[in-house]
């Protein structure tokens, strides 16, 4: 009965309707504001909020301070898909799994029903993982206590194999690029024997190379994966971020109306989101993924849908990456060991309350009622957002009607600040940049970009875990039954997607063969050994790269640090041999068909390859340009040199246009990050180098 009571007044602590709950409401509102806001923008995140709205705790009672901390975390993830879907850009790192197939519906003209499902589904996530908590704080720990670290290291692989479904019917390239990622994960300082790994000393320089020291931003990673390539093809193409018009904005009450159509799936993937949650260090970018392959698996239909608009691919990830708030507070509250970021930000909110977590906050005599509270603060806070969002999402679907041109510089300068806000870095802005033309490569010659980002986030995760199962067992660690147990579920989950391709090749060819096969130009068939030849270069540079990691292994740094080449040598064998296969493949493709843009995504105009190269080239000048022009003058002056620039001389809008736009941008960015934030924005190298600074 003290349980229940608890759960009571948890929640009437957070109310308007006792004098108990007024100022705790009203925080929650006001936290939810900032979280609104800061979820949308690219880059910031939930960690972020937390980290600043600590200071203002001090003076509160530690339901109020809670109010306002979780109710702007909990909304975050769900704002972040906002901008995932419209623009393609990320507005936080564990929100890019809803880019796959959400940003895809909005070129299709259903920004509107795509918004309404991962809302909906996120706030259905939210509940769930929200009642998650409450419901496991009794049986905590054996779940937190259920694995081991080997079999950790083997649910890290399985999540990569999960690349076979992500990756259609190309499972070579989806392994080879899943591996691309494990090895993007290792770069920087070993976490064990603290050796510097892959940073390119020899290349860049032992100054630069520091900056690697750190390793790879996730969020700068994703960034330039996802929103560069996105820039590209809407200049190229010329047209707004939708180029399908259906008529309406895609039915808003339609992706509701998916939700509860998939409820299976939805109760699902909150599940997945929970447990991934409550196990500490994984965080909601796994359980994003992992929601979305298990959506991807257990879809009846054609699975080359996803990645082209498949709506299940949004209620999955949107699902998990709600849930995961009320899972990864579990560790947390029960043992003092955060099971994110935030929640490890929030620990720091704990003991400024003077608040231990633990037995304390679980025993009705002293702190049940706060963490009860924490519960229905996740439930409400999402309830209002979700309210809130619906009242604007078909204002908010407008935007993907609105001319290109018009959007591409604020894009930039967006996808730029999302890089540079983790680490406050140039050289974040650089990896966006690099990665930007890697995903437009990988773009142009079909190869999948989520398998890189699944194994940049699990890799960290595999290794250390790698590390501790052969440290207890040895290499007998892969004789114990539940690694053996999870090798058989890669095996089939590798091989069944090949079963599966190789049937529906036959049945193609069983269909291609009751038809006369038009014949081809000598210029169609120019055309085809061109792009297959660019095609193979670029394959082989993942041979190269393999080959890179391996020589380092055994003649670079491992060959002094055995134990820091590890991870690498047992990650870049494999996919050493696995490159050369892809590239064998490439080189021997009769016919190759490459997609300008994103896949699956009809184009509305037919574009000459001249035409097409000419402003990719121009577009992609504009990019770079944007990049020099933040490094030498700064963030905010660039909102309004480099805006104007690209508006006036590179879309060649008229004078009126320009100087509103010009002006929008410039009172965005320093009312904004630069008044409001107070962002700390370094002068450009310019004033530096003039004493100016």
């Amino acid at each position: 009965m003290d349980t229940f009571h608890s759960f009571y007044i948890g929640l009437a602590n957070i109310l308007p309707f006792s004098a108990a709950g007024q100022d705790p409401f009203l925080f929650m509102l006001i936290g939810i504001a900032i979280g609104f806001v800061v979820g949308i923008l690219p880059g910031l995140g939930g960690a972020t909020t937390l980290a600043l709205m600590l200071p203002f705790i001090y003076k509160m009672d530690p339901t109020t301070a809670f109010a306002f901390l979780l109710g702007s975390n909990a909304v975050t993830a769900t704002t972040g898909d906002i901008t995932s879907i419209l623009f393609g850009v990320p507005g936080e790192g564990i929100t890019a799994a809803t880019i796959v197939d959400g940003h895809p519906m909005a070129k299709k003209g259903e920004a509107g029903r795509a918004l309404g499902a991962a809302l909906m589904s996120s706030l259905v996530g939210a509940v769930f993982g929200a009642f998650a908590l409450a419901l496991a704080i009794p049986i905590v720990q054996p779940l937190v206590l259920s694995i081991g670290s080997s079999e950790f290291f083997m649910l890290a692989l399985l999540g990569i194999t999960f690349v076979a479904s992500l990756s259609g019917g190309n499972i070579l390239k989806g392994l080879c690029t899943g591996a691309f990622g494990l090895v993007l994960s290792t770069i920087g300082l070993d976490p064990i024997e603290s050796v510097p790994r892959f940073t390119l000393d020899p290349l860049i320089g032992e100054d630069a190379a520091l900056f690697l020291w750190d390793g790879l931003s996730l969020v700068s990673v994703t960034v330039g994966l996802f929103a560069i390539p996105e820039i590209i093809d809407l200049s190229v193409q010329g047209s707004s971020i939708a180029r399908q018009s259906t008529g309406k904005l895609g039915g808003v009450m339609q992706g509701i109306i998916d939700t509860f159509r998939h409820w299976k799936l939805v109760l699902a993937c909150s599940a997945i989101g929970s447990y991934i949650g409550l196990i500490p260090g994984l965080g909601g970018g796994p359980a994003q993924w992992v929601a979305y392959a298990h959506a991807v698996q257990t879809s009846p239909g054609d699975k080359d849908r996803f990645g082209k608009g498949a709506i299940e691919g949004v209620l999955g990830p949107g699902a998990a990456n709600n849930s995961k708030e009320g899972g990864s507070l579990v560790p947390t509250i029960a043992f003092g060991v955060p099971g994110s970021v935030s929640m490890a930000i929030l620990l720091g909110a704990f003991i400024i309350q003077g608040i231990v977590p633990g037995p304390d906050l679980l025993d009705p005599a002293k702190h049940l009622d706060l963490t009860f509270s924490f519960v229905w603060i996740i439930v409400v806070s999402n309830i209002i957002t979700v309210a809130i969002c619906l009242l604007f999402l078909n204002h908010l679907a407008k935007i993907t009607f609105v001319k290109g041109t018009y959007l591409i510089p604020f894009l930039l300068l967006l996808i730029y600040l999302g890089g540079f806000a983790v680490n406050n870095a140039f050289g974040d802005m650089l990896m966006v940049l690099i990665f930007g033309a890697v995903g437009w490569l990988m773009v142009r010659f079909d190869w999948q970009r989520p398998p890189l980002l699944l194994g940049l986030v699990l890799g960290g995760i595999a290794e250390n875990n790698l590390f501790i199962a052969t440290k207890v067992y040895g290499a007998g660690f892969v004789l114990r039954p539940g690694v053996l147990l999870i090798f058989l579920l890669i095996l089939a989950g590798l091989f069944y997607p090949m079963y599966q391709a190789w049937r529906e090749k036959k049945r193609l060819e069983r269909h291609e063969a009751r038809f006369e096969v038009p014949g081809v130009t000598k210029t169609e068939e120019a055309i085809s050994r061109n792009e297959r030849v660019a095609s193979g270069i670029f394959a082989l540079c993942f041979v190269a790269l393999f080959a890179y990691v391996l020589r380092e292994c055994f003649w670079g740094f491992g060959a002094y640090e055995e134990r820091a080449a590890l991870f690498p040598v047992i990650i870049g064998l494999p996919a050493f041999a696995i490159s050369i296969a892809v590239f064998v493949k490439e080189i021997a493709t009769t016919s190759k068909v490459v997609a300008h843009g994103e896949e699956g995504v009809e184009e509305v105009e037919e574009i000459s390859p001249e035409e097409t190269r000419r402003r990719t080239l121009a577009i992609g000048a504009w990019v770079v340009g944007f990049f020099v022009s933040i490094w030498l003058i700064g963030f905010v002056p660039s909102s309004l040199v480099a805006t104007f620039l690209y508006l006036k001389f590179g879309a060649r809008e008229g004078w009126l246009i320009t100087v509103i736009l010009t002006a929008a941008a410039y009172v965005f960015f320093a009312g904004i990050f630069d008044w409001l934030l107070v962002l700390p924005f370094p002068p450009g190298d310019l004033f530096v180098w003039l004493g100016l600074d």
